[in-house]
C-alpha cells in the first residue's frame, strides 16, 4: 500500500511539475507582451456606436428630466388660481388686487414652465 501511495504521489508529482513548467513556458513567453503592449495593441480613444448610443440616452434622459419642471409650473399655476378663489372668498373688496397677484403669480409659473421647456430642448437638440 506504501509503495502504491508512493507511486501516486510520485506520478502526480512530475505531472504537477510538467505542467507548472509548461505554463512557464507560455508565462515567459507572453509576458512581455501583457506588461509593454505594442503600437499595433495600445488602444486609442475614440467614440464607438456603442458610445453614441449611451450618449443619445443620456439626452433623453436629460431632456425628461428637465421637463419634469413643466408638470411643475402646471401646479403652480393652479394653485395660484385655487388660492385667488380661496382669497375672494374670504375678502370680497380686494378682487381687482387680488387678481393683479394671480396674474402676476401665473406669469412667473408659466416662465419657468417655459424655462424648464427650453433647457429640455436645449439638452436634446443642442449638445
Amino acid at each position: 500500500m506504501a509503495s502504491l501511495t508512493r507511486f501516486s504521489l510520485s506520478s502526480s508529482s512530475a505531472l504537477w511539475r510538467l505542467l507548472i513548467n509548461r505554463n512557464a513556458g507560455l508565462v515567459q513567453q507572453h509576458l512581455p507582451s501583457m506588461i509593454i503592449p505594442s503600437v499595433a495593441q495600445q488602444r486609442s480613444i475614440a467614440t464607438s456606436p456603442i458610445r453614441r448610443d449611451i450618449d443619445s440616452a443620456a439626452k433623453y434622459i436629460g431632456a425628461g428630466a428637465a421637463t419634469v419642471g413643466v408638470a411643475g409650473a402646471g401646479a403652480g399655476i393652479g394653485t395660484v388660481f385655487g388660492s385667488l378663489v380661496v382669497a375672494y372668498a374670504r375678502n370680497p373688496s380686494l378682487k381687482q388686487q387680488l387678481f393683479s397677484y394671480a396674474i402676476l403669480g401665473f406669469a412667473l409659473s408659466e416662465a419657468m414652465g417655459l424655462f424648464c421647456l427650453m433647457m429640455a430642448f436645449m439638452l436634446l437638440f443642442a449638445f
